[in-house]
Protein backbone atom coordinates (compact mmCIF):
# COMPACT_ATOMS: atom_id res chain seq x y z
CA UNK A 1 0.00 0.00 0.00
CA UNK A 2 2.88 2.38 0.76
CA UNK A 3 4.35 1.78 -2.68
CA UNK A 4 1.00 2.37 -4.40
CA UNK A 5 0.44 5.55 -2.40
CA UNK A 6 3.91 6.95 -3.15
CA UNK A 7 3.61 6.36 -6.87
CA UNK A 8 0.06 7.74 -7.01
CA UNK A 9 1.29 10.97 -5.42
CA UNK A 10 4.24 11.13 -7.85
CA UNK A 11 2.03 10.38 -10.88
CA UNK A 12 -0.49 13.08 -9.93
CA UNK A 13 2.27 15.68 -9.54
CA UNK A 14 3.88 14.70 -12.85
CA UNK A 15 0.54 14.88 -14.69
CA UNK A 16 0.22 18.52 -13.63
CA UNK A 17 3.34 19.26 -15.69
CA UNK A 18 5.54 19.85 -12.67
CA UNK A 19 9.30 19.33 -13.22
CA UNK A 20 10.44 15.85 -12.20
CA UNK A 21 12.88 17.12 -9.58
CA UNK A 22 10.23 19.18 -7.76
CA UNK A 23 7.65 16.38 -8.08
CA UNK A 24 10.07 13.96 -6.39
CA UNK A 25 10.71 16.38 -3.54
CA UNK A 26 7.02 17.11 -2.97
CA UNK A 27 6.19 13.39 -3.08
CA UNK A 28 8.68 12.72 -0.30
CA UNK A 29 7.46 15.69 1.76
CA UNK A 30 3.77 14.75 1.35
CA UNK A 31 4.36 11.12 2.28
CA UNK A 32 6.50 11.96 5.32
CA UNK A 33 4.02 14.50 6.65
CA UNK A 34 0.87 12.47 6.12
CA UNK A 35 1.63 8.78 6.01
CA UNK A 36 4.75 7.82 7.95
CA UNK A 37 6.53 8.38 11.26
CA UNK A 38 9.93 9.09 9.72
CA UNK A 39 11.25 12.28 11.38
CA UNK A 40 11.57 15.32 9.15
CA UNK A 41 15.14 15.73 10.41
CA UNK A 42 16.10 12.58 8.51
CA UNK A 43 14.71 14.01 5.28
CA UNK A 44 16.52 17.31 5.81
CA UNK A 45 19.77 15.45 6.41
CA UNK A 46 19.26 13.34 3.29
CA UNK A 47 18.67 16.48 1.27
CA UNK A 48 22.22 17.61 1.99
CA UNK A 49 23.95 14.21 1.99
CA UNK A 50 22.30 12.98 -1.22
CA UNK A 51 24.96 14.56 -3.41
CA UNK A 52 28.02 14.14 -1.21
CA UNK A 53 29.22 11.02 -3.06
CA UNK A 54 32.58 11.55 -4.71
CA UNK A 55 31.39 9.85 -7.92
CA UNK A 56 28.76 12.54 -8.53
CA UNK A 57 31.50 15.11 -9.13
CA UNK A 58 32.15 13.37 -12.46
CA UNK A 59 28.86 14.74 -13.82
CA UNK A 60 29.63 18.50 -13.84
CA UNK A 61 33.16 17.85 -15.13
CA UNK A 62 31.94 15.72 -18.05
CA UNK A 63 29.30 18.35 -18.84
CA UNK A 64 31.96 21.08 -18.81
CA UNK A 65 34.26 19.06 -21.07
CA UNK A 66 31.44 18.38 -23.49
CA UNK A 67 30.48 22.05 -23.66
CA UNK A 68 34.06 23.15 -24.35
CA UNK A 69 34.32 20.59 -27.14
CA UNK A 70 30.88 21.43 -28.57
CA UNK A 71 31.66 25.14 -28.72
CA UNK A 72 35.29 24.55 -29.67
CA UNK A 73 34.93 23.10 -33.15
CA UNK A 74 36.08 19.60 -32.19
CA UNK A 75 32.89 18.12 -33.65
CA UNK A 76 33.54 19.83 -36.98
CA UNK A 77 37.01 18.28 -37.22
CA UNK A 78 35.71 14.83 -36.26
CA UNK A 79 33.02 15.09 -38.93
CA UNK A 80 35.67 15.98 -41.52
CA UNK A 81 37.71 12.93 -40.50
CA UNK A 82 34.67 10.61 -40.55
CA UNK A 83 33.57 11.92 -43.95
CA UNK A 84 37.02 11.39 -45.44
CA UNK A 85 36.96 7.75 -44.34
CA UNK A 86 33.43 6.64 -45.31
CA UNK A 87 31.97 9.44 -47.45
CA UNK A 88 32.44 7.49 -50.70
CA UNK A 89 30.18 4.62 -49.55
CA UNK A 90 26.43 4.54 -50.19
CA UNK A 91 24.88 7.17 -47.95
CA UNK A 92 28.40 8.35 -47.19
CA UNK A 93 27.45 11.53 -45.35
CA UNK A 94 24.81 9.68 -43.34
CA UNK A 95 27.37 7.01 -42.48
CA UNK A 96 29.80 9.78 -41.56
CA UNK A 97 27.13 11.11 -39.20
CA UNK A 98 26.98 7.74 -37.42
CA UNK A 99 30.79 7.58 -37.14
CA UNK A 100 30.99 11.21 -35.99
CA UNK A 101 28.28 10.60 -33.35
CA UNK A 102 30.22 7.58 -32.08
CA UNK A 103 33.46 9.58 -31.90
CA UNK A 104 31.87 12.59 -30.26
CA UNK A 105 29.97 10.33 -27.85
CA UNK A 106 33.33 9.05 -26.63
CA UNK A 107 34.24 12.52 -25.39
CA UNK A 108 30.94 14.16 -24.45
CA UNK A 109 28.80 11.68 -22.44
CA UNK A 110 25.55 13.38 -23.50
CA UNK A 111 23.12 12.44 -26.28
CA UNK A 112 21.48 15.85 -26.85
CA UNK A 113 24.94 17.46 -26.99
CA UNK A 114 26.01 14.88 -29.58
CA UNK A 115 22.92 15.53 -31.71
CA UNK A 116 23.47 19.28 -31.54
CA UNK A 117 27.21 19.15 -32.27
CA UNK A 118 26.98 16.72 -35.20
CA UNK A 119 23.51 17.60 -36.50
CA UNK A 120 24.05 21.35 -36.70
CA UNK A 121 26.86 20.69 -39.20
CA UNK A 122 25.82 17.54 -41.06
CA UNK A 123 22.04 17.93 -41.47
CA UNK A 124 22.39 21.17 -43.53
CA UNK A 125 25.39 19.71 -45.38
CA UNK A 126 23.50 16.53 -46.29
CA UNK A 127 20.54 18.54 -47.53
CA UNK A 128 22.88 20.63 -49.67
CA UNK A 129 24.38 17.43 -51.15
CA UNK A 130 20.93 16.25 -52.26
CA UNK A 131 19.85 14.02 -49.40
CA UNK A 132 16.24 14.38 -48.16
CA UNK A 133 16.23 16.37 -44.94
CA UNK A 134 14.25 13.55 -43.32
CA UNK A 135 17.12 11.11 -43.97
CA UNK A 136 19.75 13.27 -42.32
CA UNK A 137 17.46 14.12 -39.42
CA UNK A 138 16.61 10.47 -38.77
CA UNK A 139 20.26 9.38 -38.83
CA UNK A 140 21.46 12.05 -36.43
CA UNK A 141 18.50 11.93 -34.02
CA UNK A 142 18.97 8.21 -33.40
CA UNK A 143 22.76 7.95 -33.71
CA UNK A 144 23.07 10.77 -31.20
CA UNK A 145 21.81 8.29 -28.61
CA UNK A 146 25.28 6.74 -28.71
CA UNK A 147 26.26 9.68 -26.49
CA UNK A 148 25.00 7.84 -23.40
CA UNK A 149 26.08 4.32 -24.41
CA UNK A 150 29.67 4.81 -25.55
CA UNK A 151 31.74 5.80 -22.49
CA UNK A 152 32.07 8.18 -20.81
CA UNK A 153 28.33 8.35 -20.11
CA UNK A 154 26.52 10.61 -17.68
CA UNK A 155 23.60 8.14 -17.49
CA UNK A 156 26.01 5.34 -16.50
CA UNK A 157 27.30 7.57 -13.71
CA UNK A 158 23.68 8.11 -12.62
CA UNK A 159 23.06 4.34 -12.52
CA UNK A 160 26.20 3.72 -10.49
CA UNK A 161 25.27 6.49 -8.04
CA UNK A 162 21.65 5.30 -7.73
CA UNK A 163 22.65 1.72 -6.88
CA UNK A 164 25.85 2.31 -4.90
CA UNK A 165 25.75 1.21 -1.29
CA UNK A 166 22.74 -1.08 -1.76
CA UNK A 167 23.01 -4.43 0.02
CA UNK A 168 21.40 -6.99 -2.26
CA UNK A 169 21.50 -10.78 -2.45
CA UNK A 170 21.67 -13.06 -5.46
CA UNK A 171 19.58 -16.17 -6.19
CA UNK A 172 21.80 -18.33 -3.95
CA UNK A 173 21.73 -15.84 -1.08
CA UNK A 174 25.18 -14.43 -1.89
CA UNK A 175 25.88 -10.73 -1.42
CA UNK A 176 26.20 -8.94 -4.77
CA UNK A 177 27.96 -5.60 -5.10
CA UNK A 178 26.69 -2.85 -7.35
CA UNK A 179 28.49 -1.91 -10.55
CA UNK A 180 31.26 0.67 -10.43
CA UNK A 181 31.49 3.54 -12.90
CA UNK A 182 34.70 2.18 -14.37
CA UNK A 183 33.20 -1.27 -14.98
CA UNK A 184 30.11 0.24 -16.60
CA UNK A 185 32.28 2.36 -18.87
CA UNK A 186 34.28 -0.62 -20.11
CA UNK A 187 31.07 -2.68 -20.47
CA UNK A 188 29.61 0.00 -22.75
CA UNK A 189 32.40 -0.22 -25.33
CA UNK A 190 31.29 -3.39 -27.16
CA UNK A 191 27.53 -2.56 -27.12
CA UNK A 192 28.31 0.99 -28.29
CA UNK A 193 30.42 -0.18 -31.21
CA UNK A 194 27.91 -2.90 -32.07
CA UNK A 195 24.98 -0.48 -32.14
CA UNK A 196 26.99 2.05 -34.17
CA UNK A 197 27.69 -0.71 -36.70
CA UNK A 198 24.02 -1.70 -36.89
CA UNK A 199 22.94 1.92 -37.36
CA UNK A 200 25.61 2.30 -40.05
CA UNK A 201 24.32 -0.79 -41.90
CA UNK A 202 20.77 0.59 -41.76
CA UNK A 203 22.01 3.93 -43.11
CA UNK A 204 23.90 2.34 -46.00
CA UNK A 205 20.98 0.06 -46.87
CA UNK A 206 18.51 2.94 -46.94
CA UNK A 207 20.87 5.04 -49.08
CA UNK A 208 21.54 2.15 -51.51
CA UNK A 209 17.84 1.39 -51.82
CA UNK A 210 16.99 5.02 -52.61
CA UNK A 211 20.14 5.70 -54.65
CA UNK A 212 21.23 8.66 -52.53
CA UNK A 213 24.40 10.51 -53.63
CA UNK A 214 27.90 9.38 -52.79
CA UNK A 215 30.92 11.57 -52.26
CA UNK A 216 34.19 11.38 -54.12
CA UNK A 217 36.65 9.00 -52.47
CA UNK A 218 39.17 10.97 -50.39
CA UNK A 219 42.85 10.34 -51.03
CA UNK A 220 45.05 9.01 -48.25
CA UNK A 221 46.84 12.38 -47.87
CA UNK A 222 43.41 14.01 -47.42
CA UNK A 223 42.46 11.40 -44.84
CA UNK A 224 45.70 11.90 -42.97
CA UNK A 225 45.20 15.68 -42.97
CA UNK A 226 41.66 15.18 -41.58
CA UNK A 227 42.98 12.82 -38.91
CA UNK A 228 45.74 15.24 -37.96
CA UNK A 229 43.16 17.99 -37.58
CA UNK A 230 41.00 15.89 -35.25
CA UNK A 231 43.74 14.09 -33.34
CA UNK A 232 43.64 16.43 -30.32
CA UNK A 233 39.97 15.64 -29.77
CA UNK A 234 40.48 11.93 -30.36
CA UNK A 235 43.29 11.90 -27.80
CA UNK A 236 40.74 12.74 -25.12
CA UNK A 237 39.28 9.25 -25.60
CA UNK A 238 42.70 7.75 -24.91
CA UNK A 239 43.23 9.97 -21.88
CA UNK A 240 39.89 9.10 -20.27
CA UNK A 241 39.77 5.37 -20.95
CA UNK A 242 43.52 4.79 -20.73
CA UNK A 243 43.80 6.78 -17.52
CA UNK A 244 40.96 4.92 -15.82
CA UNK A 245 41.98 1.41 -16.79
CA UNK A 246 45.68 2.12 -16.48
CA UNK A 247 45.08 2.91 -12.83
CA UNK A 248 46.29 6.49 -13.22
CA UNK A 249 43.08 8.09 -11.94
CA UNK A 250 39.49 7.32 -10.94
CA UNK A 251 36.51 8.04 -13.25
CA UNK A 252 35.82 11.24 -11.30
CA UNK A 253 39.42 12.37 -11.63
CA UNK A 254 39.27 11.42 -15.31
CA UNK A 255 36.27 13.73 -15.71
CA UNK A 256 38.21 16.61 -14.12
CA UNK A 257 41.22 15.93 -16.34
CA UNK A 258 38.97 15.83 -19.42
CA UNK A 259 37.47 19.22 -18.51
CA UNK A 260 40.90 20.84 -18.19
CA UNK A 261 42.12 19.14 -21.37
CA UNK A 262 39.04 20.24 -23.32
CA UNK A 263 39.56 23.83 -22.11
CA UNK A 264 43.19 23.83 -23.25
CA UNK A 265 42.37 22.27 -26.63
CA UNK A 266 39.43 24.58 -27.38
CA UNK A 267 41.11 27.82 -26.24
CA UNK A 268 44.84 27.40 -26.87
CA UNK A 269 45.23 24.65 -29.52
CA UNK A 270 42.28 24.99 -31.88
CA UNK A 271 41.60 28.57 -30.73
CA UNK A 272 37.91 28.28 -31.65
CA UNK A 273 36.98 29.78 -28.28
CA UNK A 274 38.46 32.99 -26.97
CA UNK A 275 39.09 33.64 -23.29
CA UNK A 276 36.17 36.07 -23.36
CA UNK A 277 33.86 33.14 -24.28
CA UNK A 278 34.96 30.93 -21.38
CA UNK A 279 32.60 32.51 -18.78
CA UNK A 280 29.63 31.79 -21.07
CA UNK A 281 30.63 28.12 -21.38
CA UNK A 282 31.15 27.89 -17.62
CA UNK A 283 27.74 29.43 -16.93
CA UNK A 284 25.99 27.08 -19.35
CA UNK A 285 27.72 24.08 -17.79
CA UNK A 286 26.89 25.27 -14.27
CA UNK A 287 23.20 25.61 -15.16
CA UNK A 288 23.07 22.09 -16.65
CA UNK A 289 24.97 20.64 -13.69
CA UNK A 290 22.72 22.37 -11.15
CA UNK A 291 19.64 20.93 -12.86
CA UNK A 292 21.01 17.38 -12.76
CA UNK A 293 22.33 17.67 -9.21
CA UNK A 294 18.95 18.94 -8.02
CA UNK A 295 17.30 15.90 -9.61
CA UNK A 296 19.88 13.65 -7.90
CA UNK A 297 19.23 15.25 -4.52
CA UNK A 298 15.47 14.74 -4.70
CA UNK A 299 15.90 11.26 -6.15
CA UNK A 300 18.16 10.38 -3.21
CA UNK A 301 15.39 11.42 -0.81
CA UNK A 302 12.89 9.41 -2.84
CA UNK A 303 15.13 6.32 -2.71
CA UNK A 304 15.54 6.84 1.06
CA UNK A 305 11.76 6.75 1.53
CA UNK A 306 11.45 3.63 -0.61
CA UNK A 307 14.16 1.87 1.40
CA UNK A 308 12.69 2.99 4.74
CA UNK A 309 9.32 1.53 3.74
CA UNK A 310 11.00 -1.71 2.54
CA UNK A 311 9.42 -1.27 -0.88
CA UNK A 312 12.26 -2.74 -3.02
CA UNK A 313 12.46 -5.77 -0.74
CA UNK A 314 8.68 -6.28 -0.85
CA UNK A 315 8.65 -5.89 -4.62
CA UNK A 316 11.43 -8.48 -4.93
CA UNK A 317 9.51 -11.00 -2.81
CA UNK A 318 6.29 -10.33 -4.74
CA UNK A 319 7.86 -10.81 -8.19
CA UNK A 320 9.70 -13.95 -7.13
CA UNK A 321 6.45 -15.21 -5.64
CA UNK A 322 4.78 -14.76 -9.02
CA UNK A 323 7.27 -17.19 -10.47
CA UNK A 324 8.73 -14.78 -13.00
CA UNK A 325 12.07 -15.89 -14.37
CA UNK A 326 14.84 -13.77 -15.87
CA UNK A 327 13.33 -13.78 -19.36
CA UNK A 328 9.89 -12.63 -18.27
CA UNK A 329 11.22 -10.08 -15.79
CA UNK A 330 13.59 -8.47 -18.28
CA UNK A 331 10.79 -8.29 -20.85
CA UNK A 332 8.53 -6.54 -18.33
CA UNK A 333 11.35 -4.14 -17.39
CA UNK A 334 12.00 -3.28 -21.04
CA UNK A 335 8.33 -2.54 -21.71
CA UNK A 336 8.10 -0.46 -18.52
CA UNK A 337 11.23 1.55 -19.28
CA UNK A 338 10.23 2.13 -22.91
CA UNK A 339 6.85 3.49 -21.80
CA UNK A 340 8.33 5.67 -19.06
CA UNK A 341 11.07 6.79 -21.46
CA UNK A 342 8.43 8.38 -23.68
CA UNK A 343 7.42 10.84 -20.98
CA UNK A 344 10.44 11.35 -18.72
CA UNK A 345 14.09 12.40 -18.98
CA UNK A 346 16.67 9.54 -18.80
CA UNK A 347 18.54 10.75 -15.72
CA UNK A 348 15.33 10.99 -13.70
CA UNK A 349 14.17 7.55 -14.85
CA UNK A 350 17.43 5.89 -13.85
CA UNK A 351 17.52 7.60 -10.46
CA UNK A 352 13.91 6.61 -9.71
CA UNK A 353 13.71 3.13 -11.23
CA UNK A 354 17.19 1.71 -10.65
CA UNK A 355 16.91 1.45 -6.82
CA UNK A 356 13.55 -0.32 -7.25
CA UNK A 357 14.39 -2.74 -10.06
CA UNK A 358 18.03 -3.41 -9.18
CA UNK A 359 17.39 -5.72 -6.15
CA UNK A 360 14.82 -7.74 -8.13
CA UNK A 361 17.19 -8.17 -11.07
CA UNK A 362 20.03 -9.32 -8.83
CA UNK A 363 17.74 -11.73 -6.96
CA UNK A 364 16.88 -13.32 -10.31
CA UNK A 365 20.57 -13.71 -11.21
CA UNK A 366 21.02 -10.72 -13.52
CA UNK A 367 24.48 -9.18 -13.28
CA UNK A 368 24.39 -5.51 -12.12
CA UNK A 369 26.62 -4.46 -15.03
CA UNK A 370 24.45 -6.23 -17.62
CA UNK A 371 21.32 -4.71 -16.08
CA UNK A 372 22.89 -1.25 -16.11
CA UNK A 373 23.80 -1.45 -19.82
CA UNK A 374 20.28 -2.68 -20.58
CA UNK A 375 18.81 0.33 -18.78
CA UNK A 376 21.11 2.69 -20.66
CA UNK A 377 20.03 1.24 -24.03
CA UNK A 378 16.40 1.72 -22.98
CA UNK A 379 17.15 5.34 -22.16
CA UNK A 380 18.80 5.72 -25.55
CA UNK A 381 15.63 4.54 -27.28
CA UNK A 382 13.56 6.85 -25.08
CA UNK A 383 15.57 9.85 -26.26
CA UNK A 384 14.29 9.25 -29.79
CA UNK A 385 10.62 8.54 -28.97
CA UNK A 386 7.86 11.15 -28.58
CA UNK A 387 6.45 13.06 -26.85
CA UNK A 388 9.45 13.93 -24.63
CA UNK A 389 12.40 12.53 -26.60
CA UNK A 390 15.08 15.21 -26.20
CA UNK A 391 16.95 14.14 -29.32
CA UNK A 392 13.82 14.66 -31.41
CA UNK A 393 13.45 18.24 -30.19
CA UNK A 394 17.11 19.03 -30.82
CA UNK A 395 16.96 17.49 -34.32
CA UNK A 396 13.71 19.35 -35.00
CA UNK A 397 15.26 22.68 -34.05
CA UNK A 398 18.14 22.03 -36.49
CA UNK A 399 16.16 20.65 -39.45
CA UNK A 400 13.10 22.91 -38.97
CA UNK A 401 10.88 19.83 -39.36
CA UNK A 402 7.89 19.38 -37.07
CA UNK A 403 8.06 16.82 -34.27
CA UNK A 404 5.74 14.45 -36.16
CA UNK A 405 7.93 14.55 -39.27
CA UNK A 406 11.08 14.00 -37.21
CA UNK A 407 9.45 11.02 -35.48
CA UNK A 408 8.52 9.48 -38.84
CA UNK A 409 12.05 10.09 -40.12
CA UNK A 410 13.66 8.11 -37.28
CA UNK A 411 11.68 4.87 -37.60
CA UNK A 412 14.24 2.72 -39.56
CA UNK A 413 17.02 3.53 -37.10
CA UNK A 414 14.70 3.34 -34.09
CA UNK A 415 13.63 -0.15 -35.20
CA UNK A 416 17.32 -1.07 -35.42
CA UNK A 417 17.86 0.22 -31.87
CA UNK A 418 14.90 -1.86 -30.61
CA UNK A 419 16.35 -4.99 -32.24
CA UNK A 420 19.66 -4.22 -30.55
CA UNK A 421 17.85 -3.76 -27.22
CA UNK A 422 16.51 -7.29 -27.55
CA UNK A 423 19.99 -8.61 -28.29
CA UNK A 424 21.69 -6.81 -25.40
CA UNK A 425 18.90 -7.90 -23.03
CA UNK A 426 19.08 -11.61 -23.72
CA UNK A 427 22.74 -12.01 -24.69
CA UNK A 428 24.64 -10.87 -21.57
CA UNK A 429 27.97 -11.59 -23.26
CA UNK A 430 27.56 -8.43 -25.36
CA UNK A 431 27.86 -6.35 -22.18
CA UNK A 432 30.00 -8.67 -20.10
CA UNK A 433 32.64 -9.88 -22.58
CA UNK A 434 35.09 -7.02 -22.03
CA UNK A 435 34.67 -6.80 -18.21
CA UNK A 436 35.19 -10.58 -17.99
CA UNK A 437 38.23 -10.42 -20.28
CA UNK A 438 39.80 -7.71 -18.11
CA UNK A 439 38.93 -9.51 -14.87
CA UNK A 440 36.61 -6.73 -13.69
CA UNK A 441 33.62 -9.01 -12.90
Amino acid sequence: MSAILIFIILAVLLITGMPVSIALGLTVFSFVVGFTTIPMDSIALKLFTGIEKFEIMAIPFFILAGNFLTHGGVARRMIRFATSMVGHWYGGMGLAAVVACALFAAISGSSPATVMAVGSILIPAMTKQGYPVQFGTGVVATSGGLGILIPPSIVMVMYAVATSGMVVTGPEGEVVTSASIGTLFIAGVVPGLMLATMLGVTTTWRAWRNNYPRMKRASWPERFAAFRGSVWGLLLIVIIMGGIYGGIFTPTEAAAVSAVYAFVIAVFVYKDIGLKDVPRVLLTSAAMSAMLLYIITNAAMFAFILTSEQIPQSLTSWIIGLGLGQIEFLMVVNVLLLIVGMVMEPSAIVLIMAPILFPVAVALGVDPVHFGIMMVVNMEVGLATPPVGLNLYVASSISKLGLTDVTKATWPWLLTALIFLGLVTYIPAISMALPHALGMR
